[in-house]
């Protein structure tokens, strides 16, 4: 079916299951950017796995979770991905998605990627077996439900602000027919250019977020973050900052509590960021350096398999009325397995960690990410088909 040809109401008629093929230039399957005709960087869309997870984290982040309506069922929900991967494919590469009214804003990508994930009620709605459950409850857990839950997740992320608007703004709409918006949750990182790729960035409280993270392209990332199809887990958890009381703390107790130099991000038995912490080094009274109560201890895990992918982006809601920032962390954590490798940690951290005592989840939620498609697919047609 030639691209003048294919309709928007041609997707939720459900007759192209194979028609979102020609949508245009095909992308590249390669994991890294690309370059647009327009000289714009361009994530690629199609491949084994999705865009957005070992991309390169840019600026500007949204996550939105719906909620599906009563009578979306399986067919439904292969109708509504087949649109809403239409959408996505065709703006991650620059190109207006069907019956954009504000086509100008499509380019440039700015390296946007959409990912798409599915809650234990998607699977629910389908009547097929969820491949994840929902969190057990945690000690340190302070949950509201406007940031909780979700049948279909969907991130957006691009180093343009505007570009995570209009592609936030496209996907709501062709999703509405389907599926009600739970929460939207927004976060941002140091601006593009701010300083070299790769290199790790610091949150909201001052801290470098994101040091021990498994490195995309190596044997380890593979390990810990993807099934052997491609697919992979998400949980998105919101932190609030206890910002009032961090400030009030001094230096030596931040590091104290996080087991690393707030200037270097160095382990407090080390040099460098990237130094291996020694938790059994002694201080001068004879306890460890690293209390046993330090952040970095409560989170560290030995075993490569069993470590998470840590792609967390910033939040801030602005000042109450009585001067408080309303800050914290959209902490995405991506897996192979979450009851393996994301429950143990938090365990963890909920039984004995300094750092709560700054800082409060207020939001739970947990997905399944599908593998990625190729030109003639579609997000979840292995599942939903």
């Amino acid at each position: 079916m030639a691209e003048g040809r294919l309709t928007r109401r041609g997707l939720l008629a459900g007759g192209v299951a194979a028609g979102v093929t020609a949508l245009g230039r095909p992308a590249s399957a390669a994991a890294g950017d690309a370059t647009g005709e327009a000289g714009e960087p361009v994530v690629p869309f199609h491949g084994p796995r999705q865009a957005g997870i070992a991309t390169e984290p840019q600026a500007h982040a949204v996550f939105v979770a719906f909620d599906l309506r009563e009578d979306t069922g399986r067919e439904g929900l292969g109708r509504m991905m087949r649109v809403l991967t239409d959408d996505a494919r065709r703006l991650t590469q620059g190109r207006p998605a069907l019956a954009d009214t504000e086509p100008e804003l499509a380019s440039p990508p700015a390296r946007l990627t959409v990912t798409f994930g599915f809650g234990p009620g998607l699977y629910a709605k389908a009547k097929i077996r969820s491949p994840i459950k929902p969190l057990p409850a945690f000690t340190i857990d302070k949950l509201e439900k406007r940031w909780s839950g979700g049948d279909l997740l969907v991130q957006i992320c691009a180093d343009d602000p505007l570009t995570v608007a209009h592609t936030l703004r496209m996907i709501v709409k062709d999703a509405r027919s389907f599926a009600t918006v739970r929460w939207t949750q927004r976060g941002f990182r140091r601006a593009a250019g701010t300083q070299p790729a790769g290199q790790t960035q610091r949150n909201v409280m001052g801290q470098l977020d994101g040091t021990a993270n498994p490195v995309p392209g190596t044997p380890a990332f593979d390990l810990a973050v993807w099934r052997p199809d491609g697919a992979t887990t998400l949980v998105v958890r919101r932190i609030k900052a206890e910002m009032e009381t961090w400030d009030a703390a001094d230096v030596v107790a931040k590091e104290f509590t996080i087991g690393r130099r707030l200037s270097t991000g160095a382990p407090l038995t080390g040099a460098r960021e990237q130094d291996p912490p020694d938790f059994d080094a002694p201080g001068p009274n004879g306890f460890p350096i690293i209390s046993e109560y330090a952040h970095i201890r409560r989170a560290h895990v030995g075993d490569p398999s069993l470590r998470i992918l840590r792609r967390v982006y910033n939040y801030d809601e602005g000042i109450t009325r009585q001067g408080h920032a309303d800050s914290g962390l959209v902490f995405a954590s991506y897996q192979a397995d979450i009851q393996r490798q994301f429950v143990p940690i938090q365990r963890q951290l909920a039984e004995a960690d300094l750092l709560n005592e700054w800082t409060t989840p207020i939001g739970s939620a947990v997905f399944a990410i599908p593998k990625g498609c190729g030109p003639e697919g579609w997000i979840g047609q292995e599942v939903l088909s």
